[in-house]
């Protein structure tokens, strides 16, 4: 046979959750079954979720999923099916793509190297299977081939690589399948959304179908699996150096699919025809946010969300966030369907009942009952963060309550200074008289939170993480941070883009503000850059000091090039970035999850490591101020 019909479908799964992820995959058969796919293939570790983490160091795990495969087993008459689980062979564990065909097991691919670095721990859980190695597992009562296997259906010869497989250049395996003749090559993969990243896949992808004279079906993991990790659900089909079909991403629906009518012996006659897939930063962000926090509310059976929103630039982030978090639902599901997969039924009848039809109406009703915002005031409090708050909460819908919290700060105050036996200036307590009416916030929001049965959004970024520019149980506090692993930079730049094309103008206070905690007295005129240092200098410094590892001297030889601030003054603030750095390394790791979004991050609980306690980097400081 030279015509295949072939696919792939992104499911959104759920660590260890088996009854929907067998749903999914069942759902997933069904529909190319209907579109008469011959070869459909799954994400990485579908059976089981990719994100068990530890979990894959138990016994029981590798059991449930072999029964699961049984199951899926009997779904698959008349297709072929590469579905992922882990396997447990010669007392190590392996993460495999099970190949069924017309309801037999044909064999399992063992993946050959392991994500390792960055938010990857595989090496943990998993071994290593070594190229060529072909051996016989027995499982569901029966031997079957593990290892470096080449198939053959239908005609067609069929091989695998599995996610990280296809991201170690020459050592690929698709070159070994190449040389054997494979025809299609198929990668199940649970691939991390980053920025650019999906650029990059097709890199990857389109190229090596040239290369290896094959079709290639990529098909990614979709959704917020397990907290951390947002997966775009991307599927690729290409052949011969040519993009055949390629699916939005970012899909709130739980199964996705992609096919396309595959000509092997004249590659020119194959079916094309690939959409548009926008790989704009600002696009990418608010797509992945708002599935993140989508999946993030539903799957830990939240009712909505709690922002003290201050007026400024992080909070209102986080608001818009939800709000096109339910646009982008509205749009896509209908809101009918939006909120029974948010498991709000009642909220379907209300909306029933109600003479509400239009989409900005409806999903403004949405929001009054998602999204729970209180601007809580001190004496330093200014009316024009009072009325940007209240401005933005109202353009988009959102629950808006107002409060004073002197009285709270006026007590905590009273009871220090009676201890101190002395009165409390700014001279003398700067930090503690700011960072107690941060603290104060938190009660009271978490009652409400708690009150609304929902989650409490902490608002913290990640410039003010790295140098700790942050109060713990203050703007910390939260059930998620949704724009941790994001720099300020970049928001301060997306808010105004977010008001002039998502067409969110109750940002426009927000955006005519200069960013400022405002903790000191109104007639000190604080601002969190004079606190700090420009963001634009701050991100730079970042980029060099933490994603690349260089220490200062490095840094300021590269940056002073650039020219962008004197050199005296750059020193200042490169040594400013890595002091604050080493002593606040205590707070990042105190700070709520949050999710993934470039290619790197400070939360060493995923991405950066860094020890509590250290030297400060004094002697790399020192040979700054020499040069």
């Amino acid at each position: 046979m030279t015509k295949l019909r072939v696919a792939g479908a992104t499911l959104n799964q759920i660590p260890i959750d088996w009854k929907t992820n067998l749903e999914n995959i069942a759902t997933a058969i069904e529909m190319a079954k209907a579109q008469q796919v011959d070869v459909l293939c799954l994400p990485e570790l579908t059976v089981c979720g990719y994100g068990c983490e530890d979990m894959f160091l138990s016994e029981w795990i590798y059991e449930k999923s072999l029964q699961q495969v049984e199951e899926v087993r009997k779904l698959c008459t008349n297709i072929t099916v590469a579905v992922g689980l882990p396997i447990k062979f010669e007392g190590k564990n392996y993460d495999t793509a099970c190949l069924i065909h017309n309801q037999q097991i044909l064999g399992f691919t063992a993946k050959q190297f392991l994500a390792n670095d960055g938010v990857h721990y595989e090496h943990r859980w998993f071994t290593p299977w070594p190229a060529h190695r072909i051996e016989k597992v027995h499982v569901l009562g029966k031997d079957y081939e593990i290892g470096d296997i080449i198939y053959q259906v239908q005609g067609v010869k069929i091989a695998f690589e599995i996610c990280e497989d296809a991201w170690r250049n020459q050592d690929r395996p698709g070159y070994r399948h190449a040389a054997k003749g494979v025809q299609l090559m198929l990668n199940t993969s649970a691939s991390h959304f980053a920025f650019g990243k999906s650029s990059f896949r097709e890199t990857l992808i389109v190229p090596a179908s040239k290369d290896f004279h094959c079709a290639y079906v990529f098909t990614n993991m979709l959704g917020n699996e397990a907290g951390r990790l947002v997966f775009d659900g991307e599927i690729i089909i290409a052949q011969e150096g040519k993009l055949l079909k390629k699916n939005q991403r970012f899909s709130y629906e739980n199964v996705n699919l992609l096919s396309s009518l595959i000509d092997f012996e004249q590659p020119e006659n194959s079916e094309s025809n690939p959409t548009t897939d926008s790989k704009e930063k600002e696009i990418e962000f608010v797509r992945a946010e708002t599935l993140a926090l989508f999946d993030y509310m539903r799957k830990s059976h939240s009712k909505g969300f709690v922002i003290s929103l201050s007026g400024g630039a992080d909070s209102s982030s986080c608001s818009v966030l939800v709000a096109e978090m339910i646009r982008r639902g509205v749009r896509e599901l209908g809101y009918s369907s939006f909120l029974h997969k948010a498991g709000m039924p009642q909220l379907i009848k209300e909306l029933a009942l109600s003479s509400v039809r239009d989409e900005q109406s409806i999903c403004k009703s949405i929001t009054k009952k998602l999204l729970y915002t209180a601007y809580q005031g001190t004496q330093n409090s200014s009316d024009e963060t009072l009325n940007a708050a209240k401005t933005l909460a109202e353009s988009i819908g959102a629950t808006f309550y107002q409060w004073k919290v002197d009285e709270d700060v006026a007590s905590y105050t009273q009871t220090i200074e009676k201890c101190l036996s002395r009165s409390m200036n700014w001279e003398k307590d700067d930090i503690a008289m700011q960072n107690i009416q941060a603290r104060v916030r938190v009660p009271g929001i978490w009652m409400l939170a708690n009150i609304k049965g929902a989650l409490l959004i902490a608002t913290n970024n990640r410039s003010e993480a790295d140098v700790g520019y942050t109060t713990m149980d203050g703007d910390t506090s939260g059930s998620i941070a949704p724009i941790a692993a994001v720099d300020k930079h970049f928001l301060l730049h997306w808010l105004r883009w977010a008001e002039e094309n998502l067409d969110y103008h109750g940002l426009s206070s927000v955006n005519h503000l200069n960013p400022t905690a405002e903790l000191r007295p109104l007639e000190k005129t604080q601002t969190d850059e004079d606190d700090l240092m420009p963001y634009a200098i701050l991100v730079e410094i970042e980029r060099l000091a933490i994603r690349h590892w260089l220490p200062p001297i490095e840094i300021y030889q590269n940056l002073k090039l650039q020219q962008l601030e004197e050199n005296e003054l750059l020193k200042t603030h490169i040594k400013k970035f890595f002091r604050l750095w080493s002593r606040n390394q205590w707070k990042r790791e105190r700070v709520a999850p949050s999710f993934h979004m470039d290619d790197f991050n400070v939360d060493p609980r995923s991405w950066c490591r860094f020890p509590i306690l250290s030297g400060g980097f004094e002697e790399e400081l020192k040979l700054l101020d020499k040069s």
